[in-house]
């Protein structure tokens, strides 16, 4: 009786996107079993690739009818589980919509399809002396979708804001086919709820997104780069928080760990002080001659915080090559263990260096070799735990390292979860940060919107 369900539910997906469009052979399925997430994997049911909003609905009608959960996926790029499909699930491939439709200079403007990856979105807008700030770490490889359905943060967050804030308008399928479209092209706009603000960061939950408008900026005149080596992560932290405290507002204020620096440098090979315990990467940008005494000012506090060495990038090209080697850690990283495994946790910046110590100390304790990397300028910690999935102690030291690391994060003010989102990897940590009604409050929204639950189900709470 399944093996006929799944077959009629096949045929009807070919009807719906065209035979050309679905997989459902074991061997083109497995792909899509898992995101970038360690330790998760559910091969589907099926996998459909629409061309465009009209498709979408004529999926989600299918589904709905035979019942089907969906997974909405772009890039696959998660690393909170957020595209691991369930039992039975149709997963939703979005890379076919992936036309950049429209860029309007003169409203500062640009309307996308999901499937658009993020890199190409900035250098459209930098042919139009434009600018799309939010660049998470996995810029060249992962879809504006995705980056709206988790709002993505990035490198540059500290001063330019995540995902949410350079989103004007969405077009969204809803769960029962129907299309709708959510905010305007203006800067001002209240009329009625936030619609548009419910579904960045919907994780795929409660619709389909099927068209971005995105907000630009104008490109900074002038940008600068200064790096920083430190003898401890305790010394680095403590150069950022005083950064912070000095009202400056860099654009990018990034901290990798001993381990993550070496990894990186055997990988991008551009001279990186391998001897320091620690590293500070600092870009600032804007009118050239603030960006100059903003640079200076930043490579000094770094002195009078203990740096061993203090270096300024020459040029645009070094300012390019440092950014790129920070985009590195987590591959480098990667390449050195089974199985790397991303935490993803926030604490007030006031809090960084105590929060830097409890991870070191933590981890020990569990005997986690762990790795850290993050954004100093927005509290934004990524401790990497460099492990085997398939080793059940080791998992079981890593899952305890997490916890408690999730739970110091809250105690100190801060967040699960500052930019991955929550998907399957942090459920259990959420009704620890949300009081019980918020947290019936998400229920009832998605019971609302999705009430037979088939979008993306057991993503961020069951």
């Amino acid at each position: 009786m399944q093996n006929f369900r799944m077959s009629c539910l096949a045929d009807a997906l070919r009807d719906a996107v065209g035979s050309g469009n679905v997989l459902t052979a074991p061997g083109e399925l497995e792909r899509y079993a898992r995101d970038a997430t360690a330790g998760f994997a559910q091969v589907p049911a099926a996998v459909v690739f629409p061309a465009d909003a009209v498709q979408v609905a004529a999926v989600l009608r299918v589904c709905r009818t035979w019942r089907a959960p969906v997974v909405p996926r772009g890039g696959g790029t998660s690393l909170s589980g957020g595209a691991v499909p369930v039992p039975g699930a149709v997963v939703l491939g979005l890379e076919k919509l992936n036309r950049i439709l429209e860029i309007e200079a003169q409203n500062l403007t640009m309307l996308v399809e999901p499937g658009v990856i993020t890199a190409r979105i900035d250098e459209a807008a930098a042919k139009q002396g434009l600018f799309y700030p939010p660049d998470p770490g996995s810029i060249k490889t992962s879809t504006i979708g995705g980056n709206v359905a988790s709002n993505a943060g990035g490198l540059r967050g500290i001063k330019y804001g995540v995902t949410r804030d350079y989103v004007l308008a969405l077009e969204v399928v809803l769960p029962d086919g129907e299309i709708a479209w959510l905010g305007s092209k203006c800067r001002k706009d209240v009329a009625g709820y936030s619609l548009r603000d419910l579904f960045v960061g919907s994780e795929g939950t409660l619709g389909v997104i099927t068209k971005i408008l995105l907000k630009l900026l104008p490109r900074p005149k002038a940008r600068a780069a200064v790096l920083a080596g430190f003898a401890t992560m305790e010394d680095a932290a403590a150069a950022a928080s005083a950064i912070i405290a000095a009202r400056m507002l860099p654009c990018t204020l990034e901290f990798l760990d001993q381990k993550t620096l070496r990894a990186v440098e055997a990988e991008a090979r551009i001279g990186l002080p391998v001897t320091a315990g620690a590293l500070l990467l600092m870009e600032t940008d804007g009118h050239p001659a603030a960006v100059a005494e903003e640079a200076a000012q930043m490579a000094q506090i770094a002195r009078d915080h203990r740096a061993l060495e203090v270096r300024e990038a020459k040029n645009a090209g070094e300012a390019d090559q440092l950014a790129e080697a920070r985009r590195l850690a987590y591959p480098a990283l990667a390449k050195l263990r089974p199985s790397a495994i991303l935490e993803d946790v926030t604490v007030p910046r006031s809090e960084l260096a105590a929060m830097v110590r409890f991870i070191e100390k933590t981890t020990q304790r569990h005997g986690v070799e762990c790795a850290m990397f993050g954004h100093a300028g927005d509290g934004n910690f990524h401790p990497t735990y460099l492990t085997d999935e398939r080793d059940v102690t080791a998992m079981i030291g890593v899952r305890a390292a997490s916890r408690e690391i999730a739970e110091e994060a809250l105690r100190r003010g801060g967040t699960v979860s500052g930019e991955h989102g929550i998907g399957l990897s942090k459920k259990a940590y959420l009704p620890l940060q949300r009081d019980a009604a918020s947290f019936a409050l998400l229920k009832q929204i998605k019971r609302a919107i999705d009430p037979e639950n088939l979008l993306n189900p057991g993503k961020i709470f069951d």
